[in-house]
This record gives structure tokens, C-alpha cells and sequence, in this order.
């Protein structure tokens, strides 16, 4: 086959046929119940209300898409998937289960793929991957099923021009993620292109002092240690740092990146004046829509903070990690991988309690109020709308109403005794 013939980024036409099987899947009748009654319902003594928006985004339910297709598309074939496809555990396990074999990268983040061959199929990941991963994989042969999100993809342009035009691209993400190492890779698409790294506003302070010749906060070699693996080869930053361009992850909390964006122009101005930033400072929005769109509703139902948050997705996924955080800052929240965090023999919930993605989970019990109360619920966008409904479930489950009394239609049966 030609390069033509085996790299597809418009899946293969299969959409129609592999739906029926994915919202068999992950759909969620509760869900829409809520949803189609205003986002609010009360069961019993508790007040269920959804964020009006959560769950799959467009460039999830894509990737999802296109990950079906190919197992249909090629059923002789080995399928493998570079990384995660995204960042939810019960979607990657359905990808175990239709025998997609996963390639996770070594501790430097690198990826083997001297096993794989021309007769393969391997998905990308709807994150992307580094210009050198795709170069290798093209090399290889096998057919590739390149299921980046537009978001992603809008982001690579930007810094891809900001190396072409001899600007530094300032990133705002976690330098170990995967959509972040992809993004400053487009860089290297340009012979003299940089990239550096920030994780917050905290490092992105410290890379304003140095612009600023603050006297005695950071010397160069401080700022090398410091940043040296979350830059480009070769990053100076008495020359690299003279001209920059905004960009970030595309699920990081939007108002940080702006912040970060306008600190980092301040500090040009202090040190070299408005004229000298309107030439060498660049910023563009990069935060995604659906990541947008999901922080605004966390906002708007914090207008009134119900009393107990929970925040349904993956422990890595950064997108799911901000939901939680700024939650948090409002009422009582609990972030769980998974509705089966939320045990219904023992009444216990297992949640991550911080917002570092390593952070350690614990677990709580007693952790329902004990009279009425209003439950909040919001998830990541790489959460399928049946987690959230079972994360319903048994949060109702807990307060004596059982599935059988909820999507009814009608009335909602008078909670029994609670289980607990």
C-alpha cells in the first residue's frame, strides 16, 4: 500500500454501523432523564442536579468512533494504540476487550515499536503524538489511524508558527503529558525552533523574574536546573526568552492560561517596553471549546453550590483534574476514577483529594449528609454518560431508592431505610 492508502484521519465510513454498538455501550437512560427534565430531579430526599455540560466532547466521541471502526474495518489485523486513547480507565478497558493491544512509553516517555510491522494497524491517540513517533510509524508501514482531536491539531499550527517566525512557544500544561510533549514537538518542525514549559503561574513567575533581570531571585544556572527538561535542546534563556508566543495544553483551567499569558507580557513590557512586547510577544486562545464550555457550567452551578460535588473521570485526565479543582473551592468534593468508587455494600467512596495527578486516593465513609441534600454531578470529557448515570445509581442506591424506582417515567417511590 502507498502512504495514501494507510494513513486515515476521516475513519472509514463505518460510523453508522458501530454507533448502535457504542451507545449500547455507554449510554445512560438516567442521564437523560435529568438532562431532558432541565438538568434537575429530586429522588427521594436527594436533589440531583448535572452540569449542563460533562462527559464525551466531540474529539472523544471521534476517537471512540474511529477506534471501533478500525477493529471492524480490519478484523485479521493487529490493532495496537499509542499510549491511551483517552484518558478514561473504563473506555481503555473496552479497548483491551476488542483485542487493541496498548504500546505505553518507557520512564523518558519513548515508545518501542520494533515489534510492530507493515501488516499492523495502530491508532494515535486522540492526544497526538510527537513529529518523531508519527515519523517512525510512517516508516513502518502499517496503517495508521490518526484519531488527534481538531483541538490539538489547532494548537500545533500556532506553535508550529511561532517557531517558523523565530518566537519561543511558552506552553501551559504538564510537561509528561502526552498531548503537551506532542504540541512543543512542532516546534522541531523548524531548524531554529524552542519550546519551554510551564506548569503554573508559580514557574511561569519565575520565568517573568528572569525576563525582568529580578537581582538575586533566580540565576541562569537556577533557571536551568529548573527548567531544563521542560525546554528544547539547547534553550538559552538570555536569547530564547526575548520573544515568545503563548500557547497550552487544551485542558488546562482557562483562566490560569490567560493569567499566565498576561504575566508573561507585563513582565516584556517591564523589561523592554510596549513597543518592544507589541513586536515580540504573541498570545492566542487555545484552551479547547468543549473544555470551555465544561469549566463555565461548573461556574454556573456554583452560583448555588450544591451540597456534595462529585466529579466522575480518569485520575489522569487533566481536564477531569480542573473540574474537580475549581469544585472544590466551592463545596465538598469528591473526584472518583470510576463509579465503582462509590461502594454501595459498605456505603465508602475512593476519590482522589488533590489536584496532582499522583496523588495518592483515599478513602472516606459517613461522607453523605445524613438529611435531604442537593448532589452535584459533572465529569470529564472522557467520561461516558453510563458512568455518570451508575455513579447516580448508587449514590441513590445508598439512600434506600433502587434502580427499578427511578426511571420510572412518572413518580418516584418514598425512600426505604438507607443500606448503609
Amino acid at each position: 500500500m502507498t502512504i495514501e492508502q494507510t494513513y486515515f484521519r476521516r475513519g472509514f465510513g463505518l460510523k453508522e454501523q458501530v454507533r448502535p454498538v457504542i451507545e449500547a455501550e455507554y449510554h445512560s437512560a438516567l442521564v437523560e432523564q435529568i438532562r431532558s427534565r432541565g438538568y434537575q430531579q429530586t429522588f427521594g430526599d436527594v436533589d440531583v442536579r448535572l452540569a449542563e455540560e460533562f462527559g464525551f466532547c466531540y474529539g472523544v466521541d471521534r476517537a471512540v468512533d474511529y477506534a471501533y471502526e478500525t477493529r471492524r474495518k480490519f478484523p485479521e489485523k493487529k490493532v495496537y494504540l499509542v499510549g491511551e486513547i483517552i484518558h478514561n480507565p473504563h473506555v481503555n478497558q473496552r479497548m483491551r476487550e476488542m483485542d487493541i493491544e496498548f504500546i505505553y512509553p518507557d520512564a523518558d516517555g519513548e515508545f518501542d515499536y520494533s515489534h510492530l510491522t507493515p501488516e499492523d494497524a495502530v491508532l494515535l491517540p486522540a492526544f497526538g503524538v510527537t513529529i518523531e513517533d508519527f515519523g517512525r510509524l510512517r516508516d513502518v508501514g502499517c496503517v495508521l489511524v490518526d484519531t488527534t482531536c481538531g483541538s490539538v491539531l489547532l494548537v500545533w499550527k500556532r506553535v508550529e508558527s511561532y517557531a517558523r517566525d523565530g518566537f519561543t512557544a511558552v506552553i501551559h500544561g504538564k510537561y509528561t503529558h502526552e498531548e503537551s510533549r506532542a504540541t512543543a514537538s512542532q516546534v522541531r518542525r523548524h531548524p531554529a525552533g524552542k519550546y519551554l514549559i510551564v506548569r503554573d503561574m508559580e514557574e511561569a513567575q519565575v520565568v517573568c523574574d528572569y525576563m525582568m533581570g529580578a537581582e538575586g531571585r533566580i540565576t541562569r544556572d537556577t533557571f536551568l536546573a529548573r527548567f531544563g527538561h521542560k525546554a528544547s535542546e539547547g534553550f538559552d534563556p538570555d536569547l530564547h526568552l526575548q520573544k515568545i508566543g503563548v500557547a497550552n495544553q487544551t485542558t488546562m483551567l482557562a483562566n490560569e492560561s490567560m493569567a499566565i499569558g498576561a504575566r508573561l507580557r507585563k513582565a516584556m513590557v517591564e523589561a523592554h517596553g510596549e513597543d518592544y512586547a507589541a513586536e515580540n510577544f504573541r498570545s492566542f486562545g487555545t484552551i479547547c471549546s468543549a473544555t470551555q464550555e465544561r469549566q463555565d457550567a461548573v461556574r454556573k452551578m456554583m452560583d448555588t453550590p450544591p451540597d456534595i460535588m462529585v466529579v466522575i473521570g480518569g485520575y489522569n485526565s487533566s481536564n477531569t483534574n480542573h473540574l474537580a479543582h475549581m469544585c472544590r473551592e466551592y463545596t465538598r468534593t469528591f473526584h472518583v476514577e470510576d463509579s465503582s468508587c462509590i461502594d454501595v455494600e459498605s456505603g465508602e467512596i475512593r476519590h482522589k483529594p488533590e489536584l496532582a495527578a499522583d496523588a495518592p486516593e483515599v478513602i472516606d465513609r459517613d461522607w453523605l449528609p445524613s438529611g435531604p441534600f442537593s448532589l452535584g454531578i459533572t465529569a470529564g470529557a472522557s467520561t461516558p454518560n453510563n458512568k455518570i448515570g451508575d455513579a447516580v445509581f448508587r449514590v441513590l442506591k445508598l439512600r434506600g431508592i433502587h434502580p427499578e424506582d427511578v426511571i420510572a417515567g412518572g413518580s418516584v417511590q418514598a425512600p426505604t431505610p438507607s443500606t448503609r
